[in-house]
């Protein structure tokens, strides 16, 4: 019987991970799902358009 009481702890974690990945699987989309996409393709569109740079020229005296 020690078999079943070195197998539970694995198999009780595994039943929790698989419960995780199903409720972050399901909680995706929604009401929100529109605003996150558009935050997403915005910081995408930034990040493709290279550095910004300001009016302000940065000092390198020391």
């Amino acid at each position: 019987m020690d078999y079943v009481s070195a197998l539970v702890p694995s198999a009780v974690m595994a039943v929790f991970f698989i419960a995780v990945v199903r409720v972050i699987v399901k909680s995706q989309g929604g009401a929100a799902k529109a605003k996150e996409d558009a935050a997403v393709d915005a910081a995408i569109a930034r990040a493709k358009s290279g550095p910004q740079t300001s009016g302000t020229t940065a000092s390198t005296d020391a």
